[in-house]
């Protein structure tokens, strides 16, 4: 049997004597309505001379239209094969290939026989072919400009009387729809502010976020998770989704390096700190680029039922970055601003060919026990599509890229009832409940299809009153849970249909990344009019202060021995560009200068030490002052000749500084 290096067959001769048999030939040469010979060399010849010079069109213009789509779509690939799922994921259908008798003996071959021998393309055929074959349609991925009433949910029923399986279906529960794109710009500033007091722990080995960390990750989540916690009876009786958005934000900030590991706990880089002053939908952009390429985590290890995806059988695993390439790909095509149901997704990317496979070989993942759970056949393409959804929800919702319509994903989908060690199973993985998704401005800004961000206008719904006195009352259609939750983060909930806006609240509400221009667009789109003017003078004047104090980054408190010398380094002409005064006897370091601050320091002969603070007013730190009267910055701590302490004499904290006077500092230029 010859072949190409490729698998590939040469010639359509090689095809006929090598790939088939006598019988194969004469119920293929039964087709061109020729006396048939017995031989099978002259059998081979009839079919020969049947697709000679423009006989080959003439068959070619005989098949149905399915058929010559099927002919075309590897006349025009970089394959001979024909591939039949991908086929199927097109044109919704298979070609026909053979008549449809029982006995597969008594089977005759349609016309489509010709062109492919045990599935493949001979190479001659298709050069010949490309002369006059037309290239296929380009698959195409359809959208909605509203969510379907009602999902209905498939699944397979034996049927005694037909013997048969039969596929029926029945109505999901209420999906529920979430809006990421401004959410997500307000939890990226509420996270960061979360690292910085200190409150995200990660493991040092996987960089995943301990318990207590996606618990107070999920306190500042707009809502919530997607999945409330439920109570469940027992661990086999447990249908909680369990952390999405709480488990993907801390990793998202690890590998966009905003944050790194110091000791136990997340810590924000330099570039973290700059987050909060960059326009928040740029910084996600930066981090959805990072993202493609990290190797923080594979996301397929959330599908914790598969097992066999550490130790050595995870050499199978193919490489993230290509999976994930192939999904962002994918969505540059979906049309902005249009629900696309994951399921259509998953087939237009089989369709176009630019699918990815999760594991090079399924032997090695299991379900349950290794041999008999064994995934190697039975589930088709279930674990790319459970990759996919995961990547849609965890990461590209989470980042609010595109927004998300959910179900619990307890039966969502029944397609992995017949592996076997899935009966106990409520879902195969916790992003079942993801069908449709639908990519919003940022969505469109992060994945390059539009070269600037602009924010989706809020729909005009008049379902709220603003009043002049600040009170805000529901009226008309019951509110949606994101409008309540919106009025709930600046205004204070006075009865169940009356809000009353208060500075502090406000001001949290700014402080949390909700823009006022936001806030004051989001009132009079719920309005349908224009915001009195007491309420529109009430939101400039928190804008105002909201803008008043600038955090300029943290800064080292030294302690001096004496307000004069305090006053002396910091007119010192080296040292006060990088220092100011604060307070009698202290100067505040910005973070930045710090090095700066203490080369020139020790240039004037001095030096700041690390330590307990000491009473420079105590018998033994008179005595042990040296004669030339050369003092420690902090304490008049002893020198030597060389101007080393002797001594450890700092002080570095409020706590030790009492004599303070409060003030704002602002940072100065670093070194």
């Amino acid at each position: 049997m010859r072949l190409n290096a490729d698998g590939g067959i040469p010639t359509l001769r090689i095809a006929l004597f090598d790939h088939m048999n006598a019988d194969d030939l004469r119920k293929l040469g039964a087709l061109t309505k020729e006396k048939l010979p017995s031989r099978k060399a002259d059998l081979a010849d009839v079919i020969m001379r049947h697709l000679e010079g423009g006989r080959l069109q003439t068959v070619w213009q005989g098949l149905n239209e399915l058929q010559r789509a099927a002919v075309a779509e590897v006349v025009h690939s970089e394959e001979d094969y024909f591939q039949p799922d991908l086929f199927h994921a097109k044109y919704e259908h298979d070609p026909v290939w053979e008549s449809s008798e029982e006995n597969q003996y008594y089977r005759t071959p349609s016309p489509l026989r010709f062109f492919f021998y045990k599935g493949v393309m001979p190479a001659d055929l298709k050069e010949r072919l490309r002369a006059f074959v037309p290239p296929p349609a380009k698959a195409r991925i359809a959208g909605f400009d509203s969510l379907p009433a009602v999902h209905y949910i498939p699944y397979r029923e034996w049927s005694s009387a037909k013997r048969a399986y039969e596929t029926k279906s029945e109505p999901a529960p209420p999906m529920t729809v979430h809006e990421t794109e401004r959410a997500a710009q307000r939890e990226l500033l509420s996270i960061l502010r979360l690292i910085d007091a200190g409150k995200v722990a990660v493991s040092d080995k996987t960089r995943r976020p301990s318990n207590s960390a996606l618990d107070a990750v999920a306190a500042v989540l707009d809502g919530g998770d997607y999945y409330p916690h439920v109570p469940f009876k027992n661990k086999w009786d447990d249908e909680n989704a369990g952390p999405i958005r709480a488990f993907a934000w801390p990793l998202f900030i690890q590998a966009g390096g905003l944050a790194q590991l110091s000791g136990s706990r997340l810590q924000l880089t330099k570039g973290g700190r700059k987050a909060f002053s960059d326009p928040p939908a740029a910084t996600i952009r930066a981090m959805w680029g990072k993202w493609q390429n990290t190797t923080i985590i594979d996301e397929f290890s959330r599908v914790e039922c598969v097992k066999g995806q550490t130790g050595k059988r995870q050499h199978g695993l193919t490489a993230v970055a290509g999976r994930r390439h192939a999904i962002a790909d994918a969505l540059t095509e979906c049309p902005a601003g249009m629900w696309i149901s994951t399921d259509e997704l998953f087939r237009f990317m089989l369709a176009s060919g630019a699918n990815f496979i999760v594991t090079r070989n399924p032997w090695n993942l299991y379900i349950c026990e290794p041999h008999y759970g064994s995934l190697s056949s039975g589930c088709g393409w279930m674990l790319e599509e459970r990759y996919l959804f995961g990547f849609l929800l965890e990461y590209a919702a989470t980042l609010g890229l595109v927004d998300v319509a959910l179900i619990p994903p307890a039966g969502a989908r029944r397609d992995y009832g017949g592996l076997w060690g899935t009966d106990e199973l409520p879902f195969l993985s916790r992003y079942d409940g993801l069908l449709y998704f639908r990519i919003n401005p940022l969505g469109e800004y992060c994945l390059g299809t539009a070269s600037a961000y602009q924010a989706a206008p809020f729909q005009v719904k008049p379902v709220l009153r603003i009043l002049p006195n600040l009170e805000i009352v529901a009226v008309g259609p019951e509110l949606e849970q994101g409008d309540r939750l919106a009025l709930d983060a600046y205004a204070a909930h006075v009865s169940e249909y009356v809000w009353r806006l208060e500075a502090g609240k406000l001001l949290t509400a700014i402080e949390e990344g909700r823009p006022v221009e936001e806030i004051r667009e989001f009132l009079a789109a719920r309005s349908g009019e224009e915001i009195p003017d007491t309420v529109a003078r009430f939101l400039d004047d928190a804008a105002e202060r909201s803008r008043k104090l600038q955090d300029r980054g943290p800064a080292r408190l030294i302690e001096c021995a004496d307000p004069a010398l305090a006053a002396l380094l910091a007119n010192d002409s080296r040292i006060r560009k990088f220092c100011i005064r604060a307070g009698e006897r202290h100067l505040a370091v910005p973070a930045s200068s710090e090095t700066a601050f203490k080369r020139a320091v020790k240039e004037a002969g001095y030096l700041v030490q690390v330590g307990e603070v000491a009473n420079p007013r105590s018998p033994q730190t008179r005595r042990a002052s040296p004669q030339n009267g050369k003092r420690g910055v902090a304490g008049g701590s002893p020198v030597n000749e060389t101007g080393e302490a002797n001594a450890p004499s700092i002080g570095e904290n409020l706590e030790s500084a009492p004599d303070i006077i409060p003030q704002a500092v602002e940072a100065q230029a670093g070194d």
